[in-house]
């Protein structure tokens, strides 16, 4: 807007309310307007990292369920196919302590809080998380990161990747407790 006060950026995708990290806006309603169209074939992969509560015992895996939103709009894992939306979560144990476990999380599917839904389905709410659980709340916010992105372009066809390191809190909590 300093050039053209007309200037915008649109915002092109969401991620959770207090959740940290990489955003894509596009430059013009039209661009923004054909990602979001063609979201699910343009995007190659978007990672996370989750503090979640909690030593895991399985130290890699993959979730799958279908998430169905209830009464409260609140998601929920279900097994019905016909209610539910697929949603693929895979994670990896990064670091942990006796409290907590430091995750890399990337998912397959974009469902709304599917890695907040899918984490507590395990018995690991993502600390600060009190609309999934009652994890504590060690940093002060949500323990979710969007770490990465990698889309192709939809017009130019370049694969673009957009990274952002784990936050020094995230890091602390992990450090801050002895195993």
């Amino acid at each position: 807007q300093t050039k053209d006060k007309r200037n915008r950026v649109f915002v092109v995708h969401r991620i959770d309310e207090d959740t940290s990290g990489v955003l894509l806006f596009a430059k013009n309603d039209e661009l923004r307007e054909v990602l979001q169209n063609n979201w699910n074939d343009l995007v190659i992969d978007r990672g996370y990292y989750a503090v979640v509560d909690g030593v895991m015992k399985e130290k890699e895996g993959t979730i799958k369920s279908y998430l169905k939103s209830n009464s409260l709009n609140l998601m929920y894992s279900t097994k019905d196919k016909k209610n539910g939306q697929l949603a693929v979560t895979h994670y990896k144990v990064l670091k942990e302590n006796e409290k907590y476990s430091l995750l890399d999380v990337h998912i397959e599917s974009g469902r709304k809080n599917q890695i907040r839904v899918h984490l507590g389905d395990l018995g690991h709410f993502v600390i600060g998380d009190d609309k999934y659980g009652k994890p504590t709340n060690p940093i002060g916010r949500l323990g979710l990161h969007a770490s990465l992105l990698i889309i192709k372009h939809p017009v130019k066809g370049k694969v673009l990747s957009f990274e952002s390191p784990i936050p020094h809190s995230f890091l602390e909590v992990i450090k801050n407790h002895k195993k």
